[in-house]
């Protein structure tokens, strides 16, 4: 067909005639706006509606799994320490605040801005519990030493919040102080004594099996805490008392209570200082220390052995005088040596 008839039968038909040098448009998309970019069909807005959820389905998805990592954790939270109060079952002694130890906490606590290791709490209605009755809204289930800390300093204590019954928060308190800084002797007595007087055991047995410790370890533990109280008066703290001296004490006191009890108080009342080594022989073997003069006694000068000195005297009259690191700086060793040579010249 020529051209010329081409056209012909374009024009016959209503077909627009093709322009010389110009390409033909594309064909439109019957179910396609092309103005708007949207389906005009159903079908069309089928396809884009589901590719739509299928991108979202897998976002929620990806979400999904990375909350799985949070899956039973408890948010941190800034708290006023003075609404937070020991637990009933708090087992640290009063000397444990006043140690090198705790001191160095607080200066660790107080160079990072707070406890980086939050305490737990759970929450107590008002008076629920005598530790609760100040008003306290939380109670501690394990961080003492860093609440007390944050206490002293003035300062909010990280916490994590949540709910805990009675053996679940003792059992808690047992496992993070031996993760940490284990209590002393005596402390740990005191813990279980006092579980076991308010009937949260029903048995030594079952009270070691609950903190999942050895049960003779129990055993001498609670026998250092129903010691009289004259006798752990008589050492220099109750922190000082060890284990293995538990079955010793309590041997001394079933054959002689009256005269081990005045050994005691004689003990505190005396203005030397002794050791705990020195207490214990003192109460469990008085004659031997007696007889042989082997108990020396020893002088605490300044606030504690460790930023002071110690004066000790032997049972052959010997003294010994000694300072702990720092005490004497270099610039006033002279003066003491003048001191004591003038002494030595009395």
């Amino acid at each position: 067909m020529s051209k010329k008839l081409a056209a012909k039968a374009g024009l016959i038909m209503g077909l627009p005639l093709p322009v010389a040098g110009v390409a033909p448009a594309p064909a439109a998309r019957p179910d396609v706006d092309a103005n708007a970019g949207r389906p005009k069909t159903a079908p069309g807005s089928m396809l884009q509606f589901m590719s739509s959820q299928s991108a979202a389905i897998k976002e929620a998805d990806d979400l999904r799994e990375r909350l799985k990592d949070f899956d039973g954790a408890a948010p941190v939270r800034l708290l006023d320490p003075k609404l937070i109060c020991p637990s009933r079952w708090a087992n640290r002694h009063e000397d444990s605040f006043t140690s090198p130890e705790f001191e160095e906490l607080k200066n660790e606590i107080e160079s990072a801005g707070g406890n980086v290791q939050p305490i737990r709490v759970r929450p107590v209605l008002n008076g629920s519990t005598p530790a609760a009755q100040g008003g306290a809204m939380y109670e501690v289930v394990f961080g003492h030493r860093r609440h007390r800390a944050c206490l002293d300093l003035g300062i909010e204590v990280r916490t994590l919040i949540e709910d805990a019954s009675d053996q679940e928060l003792f059992e808690a308190m047992e496992r993070e102080n031996r993760g940490r800084k284990n209590l002393s002797a005596w402390e740990q007595g005191c813990m279980y004594r006092k579980a076991l007087d308010e009937g949260l055991y029903p048995s030594l047995r079952k009270l070691a099996e609950g903190v999942k410790v050895d049960v003779s370890l129990v055993s001498k533990s609670v026998a250092l805490a129903r010691l009289p109280d004259a006798v752990v008066a008589a050492f220099p703290s109750p922190l000082d008392i060890q284990f293995r001296w538990a079955q010793p004490l309590g041997e001394a006191l079933q054959k002689d209570p009256d005269g081990t009890l005045s050994r005691a108080r004689g003990l505190k009342d005396q203005a030397a200082v002794m050791s705990a080594a020195q207490v214990f022989e003192a109460l469990v073997n008085p004659k031997q220390s007696a007889l042989n003069g082997s108990t020396s006694r020893v002088t605490t000068l300044g606030k504690s052995a460790k930023k002071g000195a110690t004066v000790t005297a032997d049972a052959k009259g010997g003294v010994q005088i000694k300072f702990a690191p720092g005490v004497v700086p270099e610039a006033r060793r002279q003066d003491l040596i003048k001191l004591i040579e003038g002494f030595l010249a009395l």
